[in-house]
């Protein structure tokens, strides 16, 4: 679990928007004000120039590489004797090199252990929109894959494993497996109990352009597909609005319009917009990042969450019109990038490219979909009973 009183603040928005350098001004206004801030980033320069250059700021950067091989030697330590019987050779350090994907496991590692380490503010540089929404969703992702192919109940398992290592004349593996399982399961849901805490809030920062647009909407409606949501955006490098020279005029007109668009996607969100001026040169870290240093919002904020903690809700409707709702906020969502499939016992909802398989409640289990919609940037999936399996 997190530890009581750390505060997570998650920093994403479009490529090239400015993402690391409004995270090392929040970071660095934090610390500051007094409160012991750890700035958690890829970004090598960042790490180099801002460590030291506030009291009460430490700055950490993400080792893929170190934590690849660390978890690789780590399992390839407890997988002995299975590599044994395989005639496997086991691998040196010095020949690993991280694999796609290592960075993102190495920064959930990083939020995790950063977690009653005594920091009362944590801000952690993501990578783009994309990127962000998929590594957010993969502690869960991976606890599913998990459940399904090594499940908690192994019974079974465990009443055959002497009969079959007698058959096959060497020790099984199965106990090895299903304990790094049990491993791998504990401190995945030790990383989404930080995604989770009350604590933990994101901030997607953009530009005041069309590429922007497209970021926000995609973050908002990735993020409320996993229950999460922006707790504040922050438009970043705005031109000023008196502006003399006709072309950067001309500029900075377009950008307030578009301005416009962010503060009502915003205020439908109930989210804070904050608007950061152009410094008139690129924000080279650590002096464009503390010239940059603006208040954002660290405060939570999640969906609307059903009793279940889930971010999707169930309105019974069967008196009136026969039928229970089933409801999903998906805020900038669109038709055309939208897909729903039942699959059992549960939906599988794609949207803007990001997939979710959620679990029904009890009660549509034993019903029917009779149609779906996307109605004010909610999904709404109707379902009706099936007399084969309704209770009388």
């Amino acid at each position: 679990m997190p530890a009581e009183g750390v505060r997570t603040l998650l920093v994403t928005g479009g490529g090239g928007a400015g993402r690391t350098a409004v995270a090392a001004a929040t970071a660095a206004a934090a610390a500051r004000g007094g409160t012991r801030t750890l700035l958690l980033t890829g970004d090598r320069t960042a790490a180099a120039a801002l460590d030291g250059t506030v009291p009460d700021l430490a700055v950490r950067r993400t080792d893929p590489g170190g934590a690849f091989q660390d978890a690789l030697l780590d399992l390839q330590s407890r997988g002995g004797t299975l590599l044994a019987l395989l005639g496997a050779a086991p691998l040196d350090p010095e020949e690993l090199t991280p694999l796609p994907g290592a960075e993102a496991l190495a920064l959930l590692r990083a939020v995790r252990a950063a977690q009653g380490a005594g920091w009362g503010l944590v801000v952690v540089d993501l990578p783009p929109v994309r990127e962000a929404v998929t590594l957010l969703a993969l502690p869960g992702q991976l606890r599913r894959y998990l459940a399904r192919l090594l499940p908690a109940d192994r019974q079974a398992a465990r009443a055959l494993r002497p009969v079959l290592a007698q058959l096959a004349g060497v020790p099984m593996p199965a106990e090895w497996a299903y304990d790094a399982a049990a491993r791998a399961d504990r401190e995945l849901a030790a990383v989404q109990a930080v995604i989770d805490a009350p604590g933990t809030s994101v901030t997607v920062v953009v530009e005041p352009s069309g590429h922007g647009a497209e970021a926000l909407r995609t973050a908002r409606t990735g993020l409320a597909l996993h229950g999460l949501g922006p707790a504040s955006v922050a438009v970043n490098r705005l031109l000023p609005a008196s502006a003399a020279d006709p072309f950067t005029a001309a500029l900075a007109t377009a950008q307030h319009d578009r301005l416009k668009d962010f503060a009502e996607a915003c205020a439908a969100d109930g989210t804070p917009l904050h608007e950061l001026p152009h410094l008139g040169r690129e924000a080279e870290l650590p002096e464009g990042a503390l010239a940059l240093a603006s208040p954002i919002d660290i405060r939570p904020y999640k969906a609307a969450l059903d009793g279940t903690g889930e971010p999707w809700s169930v309105l019974d409707r069967l008196a009136e019109d026969g039928y229970l709702e089933w409801a999903l906020p998906l805020p900038g969502a669109g038709k055309d990038g939208l897909d729903l499939v039942r699959r059992g016992d549960e939906l599988v909802v794609d949207a803007e490219g990001f997939r979710r398989i959620m679990p029904l409640p009890s009660a549509l289990r034993r019903c029917t979909v009779q149609g779906a919609a996307l109605r004010d940037g909610v999904l709404r999936v109707r379902f009706t009973p099936d007399p084969g399996l309704w209770p009388r």
